[in-house]
């Protein structure tokens, strides 16, 4: 029987011993070493715990300056980034920009801002209760995607914003072999807005290689009235051109939902499950809020989408107009796609600005 390496984690797993090693990086111990935790004697917390001493929460979290790309943790492997866990102010989420880089590749594999990354594009804290992502009160951003890596992990964050950011997290991971077969974790961000007038929002585009993709989170705002979700995702992989292998039904009904998410008092129902969600639905107020906003995640964990040499997903902006006719919109979409898959990877579009980026 083959030796278990701590990797495919479950209920059904926990019984297993292996020779995995637990490792965790956090403002505590930056490095992540063995017996080093806890020794900090400067930090964000050495204030308070000035009757107290080394080892009383003296360095919980980090202040990162306008401009500065901070090194959250380096990692040398064989391993798995196995949990993440992080909270920032709001108002920095859409202007701290998370990377991750594997086995020192010069190109990132993930680069999204971080409320993003977690289902929060909007910069209100709304929940989530999902196996891969879990956002919990006030904030508190966790994600259990499981990260390989053969030679080394680097995870950054950089601050874009014009204010020091205050930012606390812990990186838990784990050094065992790697499979053989294991791919490299992939995020991307991207934005329409608005979405250009019969086109489409792009989630994903120029993949190359080998893998499959696993879910997207798409922050939302609907800039005209009626039901706004009639659009299809749609995949095209491995040489498609004009029509994809794989073409849904409407935006709802991807995200595991049916008839407009509509309750029948006239209200939208909001709901979160291990795998697909439609958490938040932001209401206009009467003055300055004056555009309805949605958040949604779909992670394709137990039914990836694999592609063997490319692939390009997109969503249509469709809604209703007279005569029970399609109407084109024009909203404004911020999309987030995951994936794995093996590296070498293609070079990601150029990251939008603080203008092109921001929440207004």
């Amino acid at each position: 029987m083959n030796s278990f390496n701590g990797l495919d984690m479950g209920l059904g797993s926990l019984v297993r011993l292996s020779n995995a090693r637990t490792r965790s990086i956090s403002p505590e111990n930056f490095a992540g070493e063995k017996g080093k935790g806890g020794m900090a004697t400067e930090g964000t917390g050495k204030d308070c715990a000035r009757d107290l001493g080394i080892g009383w929460k003296v360095s919980p979290s980090v202040e990162i300056e306008p401009g500065v790309t901070f090194t959250m943790g380096y990692m040398e492997g064989p391993g798995a980034i196995q949990h993440i866990w992080l909270t920032c102010f709001p108002t920095f989420w859409r202007n701290l920009i998370v990377r991750f880089h594997w086995d020192d590749e010069e190109l990132p594999s993930v680069e999204v801002p971080v409320g993003d990354l977690f289902c929060n594009g909007w910069q209100e804290r709304t929940n989530v209760n999902s196996h891969p992502i879990a956002v919990n009160p006030a904030g508190g951003m966790n994600s259990y995607w499981l990260m390989p890596f053969r030679k080394s992990a680097k995870m950054t964050i950089e601050n874009k914003s014009k204010e020091k950011a205050v930012l606390y997290y812990q990186i838990d991971y784990t050094l065992t072999d790697v499979p053989d077969d294991a791919a490299y974790f992939h995020a991307q961000w991207r934005r329409s807005n608005p979405v250009t007038y019969k086109d489409v929002h792009t989630i994903l585009d120029e993949v190359k290689g080998k893998g499959h993709y696993v879910g997207c989170y798409l922050a939302w705002q609907v800039n005209n009235n009626g039901w706004w979700g009639e659009g299809e995702i749609k995949f095209y992989m491995d040489g498609d051109h004009e029509f994809p292998t794989i073409c849904g039904t409407g935006t709802e009904d991807y995200f595991g939902g049916a008839w407009n998410w509509e309750q029948p008092l006239g209200t939208y129902s909001t709901y979160s499950t291990p795998y697909l969600g439609m958490h938040q639905a932001i209401k206009p107020d009467g003055l300055y809020r004056s555009q309805q906003r949605f958040g949604m995640y779909r992670w394709h964990v137990m039914d990836p989408i694999r592609f063997e040499s490319d692939l390009r997903v997109t969503i249509q902006d469709l809604g209703w107009r007279s005569d029970r006719r399609y109407l084109p919109q024009q909203s404004d979409i911020a999309s987030t796609a995951i994936w794995y898959q093996a590296e070498p990877h293609a070079p990601f579009p150029a990251l939008l600005g603080n203008d092109e980026r921001e929440v207004v």
